[in-house]
C-alpha cells in the first residue's frame, strides 16, 4: 500500500511508467499490485517491502522518485503461481496487472508512450481458480452475509448467507439467524466471509460477527442493496424474472447479489460460469455447531489436519469432485429419511457387485475435474489441458453410462446418475480428442497443442516454420526443372531476402520472352545474375511470419473448441454432478466392504439403537497397528419412544469413555450422510441437531478461561437441543470447585431430562450423579469395565450397565509416568481421605494436609424451632455415615414430613 509520501507522489512529476503504476495502484489500494514488465511481475514502494518479507525474496531499488529510492522486487511470470499461493495463504489480496497491447505498438506512438497495462484480475482467498493453488478434494468458497431489518420471526432482523465457489460454479443461498449463524458458517467453511461494513460496527451484531469461526471482511453497503438485487441476478443469468430459479426472500437476494458483485469485481469483467443459485431450506440439514465440529474432528483434527479426521478416514473417492461432494455431505448431512434411503440404496447396490464397482472406480479414476476446467476456460485462464480434461471427462461419462445401463434395474439414485452422465453433447469429446495432440503444453500461448493432420492450413504453416530449408530446396528443384538450369540456386541475404541465382550465361535466357514476367531481374554480379519471383516473395513473407501465424491459427482452433464447450455448460455441469455422485456411492461401498460396515435404518422415530458400534477413525488407526477395536452397544431410545434416554457413563480416564461418546455421534452423522456405519446393527431416528461438549480448551483472545468456554458451549446445548437432538457431554463441571461442578452437572442432567428430552450421553467422574437414576425414569447408568491386577488397572474398553465406584486416577497417573514417590504419596493420601470420609469429617485431616489448613470451620446450625417436627428427625441423622443413596432417601423423607399437616 502507498504511504502518505507515495500518495503525494502520485500527483507529482514521474516517469511515464511510474505514472502508470501509481495510477493503477491508486485504483487498488488494498491489494498488492503485480505490475507486468516483460517476463516479470514487479512490485514497488510499500508493496515491494511487504512482498519481499512475505516471500523471502530480495528487495532492490529501481531509480528514484521525489528524491528517494524506489523499493522494488519481482517474481518471474512462469513461477507466479507459487508466489501467489504464499501471499494468499498469508491473507493478502493481489491485483494482477497485465500488458494489454503489443510493445511494438507503444514504440510506434513514440514520445513518452508506455505499453498499455490494466488490472485484469484481483486474486483473493475466495476467488482462486488456478489448479496449482486449489486442493482437488476441497471446495473454495466465498461467502456473503446480509441483514434484513425486521424481516425475521417476530419482527427480528433476518439474516441470509450466500456462498459461491467460482472454481466449480457452485452457488447456494440460505436464510439463517443469530442462533444458527456460527453453525452455518462452520459448515460452509468459506475462505472469505464478507459483510456490509456497517454490520461490523453494529452494537448488537458486531460482537456476534467477530466471534464467528471465520473472520469477516468488510464490503461497502452498496453491494448489499436489496432494491436492485433481483435485477442484478436476473441480468447475470439472462432471465426476465427469478421465479424460475426459486422463491428467495429479499435478504437472501441481497446476500446472493453481493456475492455476485464481488465475483464480478475481482474478475474485472470476465464472466464466471456460475450455476443458478440453489436455496437451502431450513431444517433440511443436520445442524452441527462449530464447537461440535471441532470436538468430533469431523472435517479436520484439532490441529487442523485432514489426516486423522472423520473425513480423512472415510474418503475413498478417486476424483476430486467426488471428494468435494463427500465432504459437503459430511459437513451437512440431510434430515430426510427418503433422501438418506436413496443414497443408501446406491451404496448397497455397489456393495453387492464388487467386480462392477471395481471397474466403475477404475474408469472414474481417469476422469479429470470437469467443473474446474470449465471455470478456467470461461474466465479465459484455461489452456489446452483444460480442453483435454473436458473431452476426457465426457468420454469417461459415456463409457460409464453404457456400463451402468447394462446392469438392469437400478436404485433411483443410480438411475438418476445415468440420466445425468448421458446428457453430454453428442460428438464434443470426439471433436476435442481429434483436435488436440497427445502431449499438451500447460499454456495455450506456447502452441503445439493441435494434432498434426487436423488442419491443413496449420500443417503448411508449421512446415514453413519448421522445415523452411526443405521447402526452399523443393522450390529450387522445381525452378531448376522448369528452366532446365541445373546450376540454379535459391539463396538468402539481408538485402534481397530470398532470391534465385544463376550463372550469367543462363541469366539472359531468363530475361528473354521465353520467361517473360516470370523471373524478375534484381541484380547482376560478376559471373552471376539474381532474380526473384512473385511466388518466392510470397514464400519469404510466409516463412517470416509462419511461426506467428501458426500460433494464431492454433489459438483460433482453441477458441472455437472453447466456445463449443462453454455453449454446452449446462449439460457438462450435469455430467460432472453425475460423476461425483457415482464416485461417492462407489467409494462408500468400497469402504463398507473393506471395513465391515452395515446399512443403518434411518427413520422419523426417536430411536437410537446401536449394536456393536465402533469408532471409525480409532478403528482404522488400530487396524494399521494390527490391533482390534472393542465394539459396544448403545440404546438411547426405541422405535416407539416418545423422548430420548440419557446414559450417564462413569469409569476411569483412559478407559474409553470419550471414544464411546464420540463414536455414537459419528455413527449418527455417517448414517444421515448416506453411508453405511461401523456397527453390527444401527437404527437411528433422524437427528435434527448434533451437540458435543468434549475436551478442554480456552479462548484467551476473547478473555475466556477453559471453564468459561465449557459453560458457554453447555449453555448453547441446553438452550437449543430438542427431543430429536443428540447430545454428547463429557466431564461437565470439572473446571471449577467440586461442589460447584457437581451442582452444575446435576442441574444440567435434570434439564436435559425434563426440558430438552434429548437423546444424550453424559460422561462424568462425579459418581454422586449416579443416584439420579433412581428419580429420573429415562436415565440409565453405564460404566466402563476395568480390572485391577497387581496394583495396576487393566482397561477392557467395554461399556456395561452400572456405575463405577472409583476413578482409578492414581493408576492412570502411574501409567503416565509420574515419579514413584509421587504415586506412593498419592496412594497414602487417598487412603486417609477415603477412611476419613467413611469415619469422620474431612476436617480431621487438615493438620496433615497443609494445603487445606486455612479451611474455616462450618458455621453452627441454627437451633430447631420448638414446634418444628423436623427437629428430632434432623437430630437423628448423621450425614457422615450416610451413603449418597441413603442421603437422597432421607431428604425425600424429610420433605414428606415438611409437607404433612402438623
Amino acid at each position: 500500500m502507498l504511504d502518505t509520501t507515495e500518495s503525494e507522489a502520485a500527483g507529482a512529476r514521474a516517469t511515464p511508467m511510474m505514472e502508470q503504476y501509481l495510477e493503477l495502484k491508486a485504483a487498488h489500494p488494498a491489494a498488492l499490485l503485480f505490475y507486468r514488465m516483460g517476463d516479470f511481475y514487479e512490485l514497488f514502494f510499500g508493496d515491494a517491502e511487504i512482498a519481499a518479507r512475505a516471500l523471502g525474496i530480495t528487495l532492490t531499488k529501481r531509480g528514484k522518485h521525489l528524491g528517494a529510492d524506489i523499493p522494488m522486487c519481482g517474481v518471474p511470470i512462469h513461477a507466479a503461481g507459487d508466489y501467489l499461493q504464499k501471499l494468499i495463504a498469508l491473507g493478502h489480496r493481489v491485483a494482477v496487472c497485465e500488458q494489454t497491447e503489443d510493445p511494438a505498438e507503444a514504440k510506434k506512438r513514440g514520445g513518452r508512450s508506455v505499453v498499455k497495462r490494466d488490472v485484469v484480475r484481483i486474486v483473493t482467498p475466495g476467488t482462486i481458480t488456478e489448479e496449482t493453488l486449489l486442493k482437488a478434494g476441497e471446495g473454495n468458497y466465498l461467502a456473503t452475509l446480509a441483514r434484513g431489518r425486521g424481516v425475521g420471526p417476530g419482527g427480528a432482523d433476518g439474516l441470509a448467507l450466500a456462498w459461491v465457489d467460482i472454481s466449480t460454479g457452485d452457488f447456494r443461498v440460505a436464510a439463517t439467524d443469530r442462533q444458527r449463524l456460527a453453525a452455518d458458517v462452520a459448515r460452509i467453511d468459506p475462505r472469505e466471509l464478507l459483510v456490509a461494513d456497517t454490520l461490523l460496527s453494529d452494537e448488537a451484531l458486531g460482537p456476534l460477527l467477530r466471534a464467528l469461526p471465520v473472520e469477516p471482511g468488510p464490503l461497502p453497503a452498496a453491494f448489499f442493496d436489496g432494491a436492485t438485487a433481483a435485477t442484478k441476478l436476473a441480468a447475470y443469468f439472462g432471465v426476465e424474472t427469478l421465479d424460475g430459479l426459486g422463491a428467495f426472500s429479499r435478504v437472501e437476494l441481497s446476500a446472493a447479489a453481493a456475492a455476485l458483485a464481488y465475483v464480478e469485481k475481482t474478475q474485472v469483467g470476465a464472466r464466471a460460469p456460475l450455476a443458478r443459485p440453489q436455496r437451502e431450506s431450513e431444517g433440511t440439514l443436520l445442524s452441527v455447531d462449530a464447537a461440535t465440529r471441532a470436538n468430533l474432528e469431523i472435517m479436520r483434527t484439532m490441529s487442523g489436519e485432514r489426516r486423522g479426521s472423520l473425513l480423512g478416514a472415510i474418503d475413498r473417492c478417486v476424483t476430486g469432485a467426488g471428494s468435494r461432494l463427500l465432504a459437503a455431505r459430511l459437513a451437512g448431512p440431510v434430515t430426510d429419511p427418503v433422501e438418506i434411503g436413496r443414497r443408501l440404496d446406491a451404496v448397497e447396490r455397489f456393495v453387492a457387485m464388487p467386480a462392477e464397482r471395481a471397474d466403475c472406480r477404475a474408469r472414474l479414476a481417469r476422469a479429470p475435474d470437469l467443473l474446474r476446467a470449465l471455470s478456467r476456460l470461461a474466465l479465459d485462464r484455461g489452456g489446452p489441458r483444460d480442453l483435454a480434461a473436458i473431452g476426457a471427462g465426457l468420454d469417461v461419462a459415456a463409457g460409464l453410462a453404457e456400463d451402468l445401463a447394462g446392469l438392469g434395474t437400478l436404485p433411483d439414485e443410480l438411475a438418476a446418475v445415468i440420466e445425468l452422465i448421458s446428457s453430454a453433447p453428442v460428438g464434443l469429446a470426439t471433436r476435442i480428442g481429434a483436435a488436440l495432440a497427445d502431449e499438451l503444453p500447460l499454456l495455450k500461448r506456447d502452441g503445439g497443442f493441435v494434432r498434426a493432420g487436423h488442419d491443413g492450413d496449420l500443417d503448411q504453416l508449421r512446415a514453413l516454420r519448421d522445415e523452411s530449408r526443405q521447402v526452399i530446396a523443393a522450390l529450387q528443384g522445381s525452378y531448376a526443372a522448369e528452366t532446365d538450369i541445373r546450376a540454379l540456386k535459391v539463396k538468402h541475404n539481408n538485402v534481397l531476402g530470398y532470391f534465385i541465382e544463376v550463372p550469367q550465361v543462363h541469366g539472359e535466357r531468363l530475361i528473354s520472352a521465353e520467361f517473360a514476367g516470370r523471373y524478375i531481374h534484381r541484380q547482376t554480379m560478376a559471373g552471376a545474375m539474381r532474380f526473384v519471383t512473385t511466388e518466392l516473395a510470397e514464400l519469404e513473407a510466409k516463412i517470416a511470419s509462419a511461426g506467428d501465424r501458426a500460433l494464431q491459427r492454433e489459438l483460433g482452433i482453441f477458441e472455437a473448441l472453447a466456445s463449443e464447450v462453454l455453449a454446452a455448460e449446462a449439460p457438462i455441469r450435469a455430467v460432472a454432478e453425475g460423476l461425483a455422485r457415482l464416485d461417492v456411492a462407489a467409494s462408500l461401498a468400497e469402504l463398507a466392504e473393506a471395513s465391515d460396515w452395515t446399512r443403518p435404518v434411518v427413520d422419523r422415530s426417536l430411536a437410537f439403537e446401536i449394536e456393536g458400534g465402533r469408532h471409525p477413525v480409532v478403528e482404522e488407526a488400530l487396524r494399521r497397528n494390527g490391533e482390534s477395536f472393542v465394539p459396544n452397544d448403545c440404546t438411547l431410545g426405541g422405535a416407539e419412544a416418545e423422548a430420548g434416554r440419557i446414559w450417564l457413563v462413569t469409569g476411569p480416564n483412559m478407559a474409553g469413555k470419550s471414544t464411546f461418546l464420540r463414536q455414537n455421534a459419528l455413527i449418527a452423522l455417517l448414517a444421515q450422510t448416506g453411508s453405511f456405519v461401523p456397527a453390527r446393527r444401527a437404527h437411528i431416528g433422524v437427528v435434527d441437531r448434533l451437540f458435543s461438549r468434549v475436551g478442554a480448551a480456552d479462548d484467551l483472545a476473547r478473555g475466556r478461561s477453559t471453564f468459561m468456554v465449557e459453560m458457554v458451549e453447555t449453555a448453547a446445548i441446553l438452550n437449543q437441543a430438542t427431543a430429536r437432538s443428540l447430545v454428547i457431554l463429557d466431564e461437565i463441571g470439572r473446571g471449577t470447585a467440586t461442589f460447584d461442578g457437581l451442582s452444575i452437572a446435576w442441574a444440567a442432567i435434570e434439564h436435559l431430562h425434563e426440558a430438552n428430552r434429548s437423546r444424550a450421553l453424559f460422561a462424568t467422574h462425579y459418581h454422586e450423579l449416579t443416584a439420579l437414576a433412581q428419580r429420573l425414569d429415562r436415565l440409565d447408568n453405564a460404566t466402563v469395565r476395568v480390572r485391577e491386577w497387581q496394583g495396576d488397572v487393566v482397561f477392557l474398553h467395554e461399556i456395561v450397565p452400572g456405575a463405577a465406584d472409583r476413578s482409578y486416577g492414581i493408576q492412570v497417573a502411574k501409567l503416565a509416568g509420574l515419579p514413584p514417590s509421587v504415586v506412593a504419596r498419592a496412594r497414602a493420601v487417598l487412603e486417609r481421605l477415603e477412611e476419613g470420609d467413611r469415619k469422620s469429617p474431612a476436617a480431621t485431616l487438615i493438620d496433615d494436609l497443609p494445603l487445606f489448613a486455612a479451611l474455616r470451620a462450618p458455621p453452627p446450625a441454627p437451633a430447631p424451632s420448638a414446634v418444628d417436627p423436623l427437629g428430632p428427625a434432623l437430630d437423628a441423622l448423621n450425614p457422615d455415615e450416610l451413603t449418597p443413596r441413603e442421603a437422597l432417601e432421607a431428604l425425600y423423607r424429610l420433605k414428606g414430613m415438611r409437607a404433612a399437616p402438623s
